[in-house]
């Protein structure tokens, strides 16, 4: 809200201090003005640790030559998430490039526009909220114990309510999405969210092994149940007496042994390979798949009981493309977590590197997310994450996203429309995405979309209602 943001003016001409205090107050921001560095640095001291969002100061101060890129190094000193503009009537290429290497958010030069500024300021305070929101929600996660389940989206509160409402009960969980969304962590957050969380959690890949030995692994077997077979040997359902067990990419389970799988579940007792003797089978069980499981029904490789029996709880999690609004929160999350792995004394990304993190697709969703920030956290050379330490994009055929083709003879407006449909079409229809891309307030999105009648793309709409579905269908399992 404006009305929240706090914004410190520096600057020795009052004509400039004075007119920004009362552009920027005529929209709602709190403002305090200095005429010096020192009087600055004063306030900043006296105010602490309550420092503002945003500092806006010309780059030669009477009192010190240099006393803006001073102002810039302390403020991100004393407060990393504050954003600084940085304005000067006298500007060098070196001042800057100095400038934007200490963390400013943007380097203007004197005149300047009252539209211009004010266009600065919201995208600045847009970015410092998020950097800010991302590392509360950080630490609001790590108490929930969610490990590293990362997301504020929609979709992501949902899988929150839903791990919260289930994780005390015993009910079998099914948990539906793309390779790399995640599934691992939320079967970890059910589990040790659980009752049974101090027994072991037992995990198997159904698709790593060879299905000949899948039963054998799950239910043991005894000496001479099969050739090699030269002691007796525990499986891992009796490994999880007491806790949980969750078969990944259960999608890929033999289809003969499904229903020993089943069996299981009705009667509680398990059977182990070569055995003639029953034993007590006590674990939750959670089960993952990156294939849709009525697909799998219609070509025979799921028995339908079989999954109406595991799915008494059904997670559906989107994959990245479809939850744009979270790509800020686990990048901070990502970049944070390496940056203080390999104790890196970096300050974040530049605003093009965010946007090269926007316009990228990914395939491979959180995991593929992971590995690129860590990959540049490991290879940045300057203070901040350049485009070019992220290793998509440019770098793997892929058209530049910072680059922009602006045909002839088109007006303001018609240009306004043209990168406004792009960004909702390259977000998928995500308004809250295509917001932050574009460094504005989504309010203000909404009115320029209405303004110019753009239509937001069909598969957002039928993926809204989908959501709107899935979360009516998980109600229901919870009642």
């Amino acid at each position: 809200m404006k009305s929240d943001s706090k914004i410190l003016v520096v600057d020795d001409e009052p004509s400039i201090t004075d007119g920004l205090r009362l552009l920027l107050g005529a929209e709602g921001y709190k403002v305090e003005t200095a005429p010096s560095f020192g009087a600055a640095r004063a306030m900043l001291e006296r105010n602490a640790p309550d420092l503002p969002d945003l500092v806006i100061t010309d780059l030669q101060l009477p009192d010190d030559r240099q006393g803006g890129l001073s102002l810039l190094r302390l403020v991100k000193e004393r407060a990393p998430d504050s954003e600084v503009i940085v304005i000067t009537g006298h500007a060098t290429v070196s001042e800057a490039v100095e400038a934007t290497k200490s963390g400013a958010f943007y380097f203007v030069e004197k005149p300047f526009e009252p539209e211009q500024i004010l266009l600065l300021v919201e995208k600045a305070l847009e970015r410092q909220r998020l950097v800010s929101e991302s590392e509360s929600l950080r630490k609001h996660f790590q108490k929930q114990e969610f490990s590293s389940i990362i997301g504020g989206s929609k979709a992501m509160q949902m899988i929150y309510e839903t791990i919260a409402s289930v994780a005390k009960s015993d009910a079998n969980v099914l948990i539906i999405g793309e390779s790399g969304t995640g599934k691992e962590l939320i079967s970890n957050a059910i589990h040790f969210n659980s009752l049974r969380a101090s027994n072991e959690l037992v995990k198997v890949n159904c698709s790593a092994l060879p299905k000949e030995l899948i039963e054998a692994e799950l239910f043991g077997y005894v000496k001479g149940a099969f050739t090699g077979a030269i002691q007796n040997r525990s499986g891992l359902v009796a490994q999880a007496k007491g806790g949980s067990l969750m078969l990944d990419e259960v999608g890929e389970m033999p289809i003969e042994l499904q229903p020993k799988l089943l069996r299981v579940l009705e009667e509680r007792r398990y059977r182990p390979v070569g055995s003639t003797e029953t034993f007590e089978a006590d674990f939750r069980l959670i089960c993952a798949t990156n294939r849709e499981p009525r697909e799998a029904i219609k070509e025979g490789l799921m028995r339908e009981d079989l999954f109406y029996r595991i799915s008494t709880i059904t997670i559906n999690v989107p994959p990245l493309r479809e939850r744009a609004e979270d790509l800020q929160l686990l990048t901070d999350f990502f970049f944070h977590k390496f940056k203080d792995k390999y104790n890196r004394p970096l300050q974040g990304f530049t605003q093009l590197a965010y946007q090269r993190v926007f316009s990228h697709r990914w395939p491979g969703n959180v995991r593929e997310l992971q590995n690129a920030i860590e990959r540049a956290v490991l290879l940045a050379k300057g203070p901040r994450i350049e485009p070019e330490d992220l290793p998509f994009g440019i770098h793997n055929d892929e058209p530049d996203p910072l680059s922009f083709y602006i045909p002839p003879n088109m007006s303001l407006e018609e240009i306004e429309r043209v990168v406004i449909e792009q960004t909702l079409k390259r977000t998928q229809g995500n308004k809250q995405a295509a917001a932050q891309i574009l460094g504005i307030y989504r309010p203000r999105l909404y009115s320029k979309i209405r303004k110019y009648r753009i239509q937001i793309p069909r598969e957002t709409r039928k993926r809204e209602k989908k959501a709107d579905e899935n979360s009516d269908h998980g109600s229901k399992h919870l009642e």
